[in-house]
């Protein structure tokens, strides 16, 4: 499966309240009732569709987050992020992914009048990559309900929505649904693939038929149909994955779900083969040896079937802190055998006191 390039914090310009704003908004409704209407969520003359349009364009706010300097994905992922995301509660509850608010020391939201609100961050769950933030002061925005992604095939018509000045609306197609696996030791069961591709995909909202919220956007990718037919793209993470794990994550910040055992490293698949193309520092594959351009061969004797195969490998072996046994092939042609005893993601990010 061809890799995406590496997450990073879709970039938006600032957001500034000024003159004329009405227009603006006025412009953008238009444009987001224009493919609404297209996609059969509205119809023209129709007061209590626009009045739900309205509420999905204003519902989708802007995020940024300030990352303090040594956090742990300080180098990979920025100091400043910003994205999208969708509020979900009466409360000023929004959900986002989880990359842009990951290890923030400051979160801001941007509603639909431009100004900034400061938001306390949640929650952040690694399995699934979403993260949830709740402005400090009320927004007066109506959420938008959460769908069933479970329904979503190939096919179908979906809106991907971001903030921006106006924001950005966009129709596109479900081209697939399949399982993601990630470089970062990242696995999604049954991710939501769209074409043609949407630029500021982090923390997107994708908005079916209905009106509802069935997925939140991850990556751009260049493969979305997965069979090597090299069609743009991006990665939606499926609302359904949320639903089981929002109670805990409102409770404590994270989910009740055992944590896997974590590596530390960076891995690609590159024909056919489990190439790492990078360790997290002080991590437990550093630590154990493990450097770019190791091919790892097998996991405890038994030989891997793709990025996937893996992970669940490595997973099915226990909880953080057993020993990972690894075979790989250096980059000299030499073999080695090296056992990696494997850590808490969770314990190693720099969370606190984000929430």
């Amino acid at each position: 499966m061809a890799q995406p390039s590496r997450p990073v914090p879709s970039l938006r310009p600032e957001l500034r309240h000024r003159s004329g704003r009405r227009a603006v908004l006025g412009v953008r409704l238009l444009s987001t009732l224009l493919w609404l209407t297209a996609l059969g969520l509205a119809a023209p003359g129709q007061p209590a569709a626009q009045v739900r349009a309205e509420d999905i364009l204003n519902a989708v706010v802007g995020v940024r987050a300030d990352i303090p300097p040594n956090a742990r994905t300080a180098d990979s992922l920025g100091l400043l992020r910003e994205g999208s995301g969708i509020v979900i509660g009466e409360d000023g509850l929004i959900l986002t992914i989880g990359y842009v608010i990951l290890e923030a020391g400051l979160v801001e939201i941007t509603g639909p009048d431009g100004r900034p609100v400061a938001a306390d961050i949640v929650g952040y769950d690694h399995e699934t990559g979403f993260g949830l933030v709740r402005a400090a002061h009320p927004l007066d925005l109506k959420p938008v309900a959460l769908g069933d992604s479970a329904a979503l095939k190939p096919r179908d018509e979906v809106l991907v929505v971001s903030q921006g000045d106006p924001p950005a609306v966009h129709p596109a197609l479900v081209v697939s649904r399949r399982d993601f696996a990630g470089y970062w030791e990242y696995l999604l069961p049954d991710a939501i693939f769209t074409s043609p591709p949407h630029g500021a995909f982090g923390g997107a909202a994708l908005i079916g038929r209905d009106g509802r919220l069935l997925g939140i956007g991850s990556l751009l990718v260049g493969d979305s149909r997965g069979d090597g037919s090299a069609l743009p793209g991006n990665m939606f993470v499926p609302i359904d994955a949320l639903k089981p794990i929002l109670p805990e994550l409102l409770k404590t910040g994270r989910s009740t779900h055992p944590p896997r055992p974590w590596l530390g490293l960076f891995a690609e698949e590159l024909q056919g083969h489990i190439v790492v193309t990078g360790v997290s520092a002080g991590g437990p594959a550093a630590s154990a040896g493990i450097r770019p351009g190791d091919m790892i061969v097998s996991v405890a004797g038994a030989p891997i079937d793709g990025l996937a195969d893996f992970y669940r490998k490595v997973w099915a072996l226990g909880d953080p802190g057993v020993e990972v046994p690894l075979r790989v092939l250096r980059a000299d042609g030499a073999t080695a055998e090296v056992t990696v005893r494997s850590g808490d993601r969770y314990a190693w990010l720099r969370l606190e006191p984000t929430y």
